[in-house]
């Protein structure tokens, strides 16, 4: 058995097609085919059905494919541990990071990273804390960025306190509550929200300050992340949001009013606690972080030293 043939079979699983996979791996498809024929009589068993019209994983093949990836993984950590050894980074550094990550302006130091580092791979994951936090721990990324209520910390990973941040109101520009200095959650309840899913730790924070505070709120609309169509229903004055003040000032056309009893963030930093790459070390070394010794939650108003730059 060998890598290269492992490489040729995830491949075929991410492409759905010989014929893709062969141009992915730069091979012609008689070689792509004929590799993979012979590892399936290695295995005593087909990898993959294949049809005039689709090819898909056997139960063999589902079995085989995440062992396979872990091969690949380590033969590509275990170059990258050697070429430190001669003071070079390579391989790959995955990160990931929630939409609203305000304490690590992380597109720049990125953008400075891969100017430093142009053989290592870089991929970014966004998605929730939650899936960030079980991607870390399975290895299928290095680092994450993400933010949870006070009342929770990540589990089963390396984590770092980077920044706490109190909520604010997030309305249109016209809407009557931008006149208002400051309001409470009891005042916020009577309008309709856009929230995250439920049972999320974006939704969980905002649930548990209304619970706290007595009151029930209209979460009229859900959705996945706070992207374009959040801010577009907000716009619209179909609905108010609750989010983290140092992120809010990247957003155009909505406005902000202070909620006095608005509940907090805590942005943290978590890795993998069996091993980081070079690649991870490095691109926290250029964010000047360091996960040796542990860190308090750094003030609101405070500066953030960890920052490459901070957008204000």
């Amino acid at each position: 058995m060998e890598l290269q043939q492992m490489r040729y079979v995830v491949a075929v699983a991410e492409t759905n097609s010989f014929t893709r996979a062969a141009g992915r791996c730069l091979v012609v498809q008689s070689a792509l085919s004929h590799q993979i024929a012979r590892l399936e009589r290695e295995l005593g068993t087909r990898l993959f059905e294949r049809t005039s019209r689709r090819v898909r994983l056997t139960l063999a093949g589902q079995a085989f494919l995440p062992v396979a990836r872990q091969c690949l993984d380590a033969a590509e950590r275990a170059a990258a541990e050697v070429a430190a050894t001669i003071g070079e980074v390579r391989g790959r550094l995955a990160v990931g990071l929630i939409p609203t990550v305000a304490a690590v302006d992380i597109p720049s130091a990125l953008h400075t990273f891969h100017k430093k580092y142009p053989q290592v791979r870089i991929g970014l994951r966004v998605g929730s804390s939650e899936q960030l936090i079980e991607d870390v721990k399975v290895g299928a990324i290095d680092l994450a960025f993400l933010g949870l209520p006070v009342t929770r910390r990540p589990e089963g990973v390396g984590s770092k306190q980077l920044a706490e941040d109190r909520l604010v109101a997030v309305v249109a520009p016209d809407h009557p509550l931008v006149a208002e200095t400051e309001i409470d959650l009891a005042r916020l309840a009577t309008e309709a929200f856009v929230d995250l899913p439920a049972g999320t730790a974006g939704r969980a924070q905002s649930d548990l300050a209304f619970a706290a505070a007595g009151v029930h709120r209209d979460v009229a609309f859900e959705v996945t992340t706070v992207d374009v169509l959040m801010l577009r229903l907000i716009r619209e004055n179909l609905a108010v949001a609750l989010l983290a003040s140092m992120y809010t000032p990247h957003l155009t056309g909505v406005a902000t009013v202070p909620v006095r009893d608005a509940p907090t963030r805590i942005e943290h930093l978590i890795w993998n606690r069996s091993s980081l790459t070079p690649a991870a070390k490095a691109f926290l070394t250029e964010l000047n972080l360091s996960i040796d010794e542990a860190q308090p939650a750094l003030p609101l108003e405070g500066a953030i030293p960890f920052c490459l730059s901070q957008s204000q």
